[in-house]
């Protein structure tokens, strides 16, 4: 048996602590996420921009808004004006995610708000993402909360964003390197 502890998930505070509305409306909104936000048709991008607005988000003029989307609650989603939104992005904001004006979010780019005190009892914390205008975050990156994008700044695709990407910065992980050979052959008993 190990000496270190193992947190009781059953005993974890805060599951719904980001709600924020009652449990009716979050629920009106799963069925409505899933007709009209999250589903593959191709369906107006004013539609699903209406929808959600009717949920609270605060969503400018002009912002294309692709399917396959995921937004856990529109109510803490902000939006600039001109904005594109790419397929199967995913706001998992249970806290503010806001989002300046002529920005792109490409295609399966997560962005997460919330973690867990992980050292005590996996309680629920959550920080904001800020992402401002201009800046482009490229397919399937991952923004964690508490990250901050700053103005016309580019982010490479892959990458996950925690804390703060400088203005007009091109940001990402590092080129590809080699890591190591896939086969290895042993040499030793080959005539020198």
């Amino acid at each position: 048996m190990s000496d270190i502890p193992v947190i009781d998930l059953s005993q974890a505070p805060g599951e719904h602590a980001a709600w924020d509305r009652p449990a009716w409306f979050v629920y009106l909104w799963a069925i409505c996420e899933l007709l009209f936000i999250t589903n593959a048709w191709q369906i107006s991008s004013s539609l699903r921009v209406r929808v959600l607005r009717a949920f609270g988000a605060d969503i400018g003029e002009g912002v294309v808004f692709r399917p396959r989307t995921r937004v856990k609650f529109p109510w803490k989603l902000h939006i600039g004006a001109r904005s594109w939104i790419g397929e199967g992005v995913w706001f998992h904001n249970q806290d503010h995610i806001y989002v300046g004006h002529d920005v792109v979010i490409s295609q399966e780019t997560f962005l997460t708000t919330g973690s867990h005190r992980h050292r005590t009892d996996m309680a629920l914390i959550t920080r904001a993402i800020r992402i401002e205008d201009g800046a482009w975050v490229t397919s399937r990156c991952i923004v964690l909360g508490g990250s901050l994008v700053e103005q016309n700044s580019l982010v490479v695709p892959g990458t996950v964003v925690s804390g703060r990407v400088p203005q007009d910065a091109i940001f990402g992980t590092p080129a590809a390197v080699v890591l190591g050979q896939r086969w290895t052959i042993d040499r030793s008993n080959e005539p020198s």
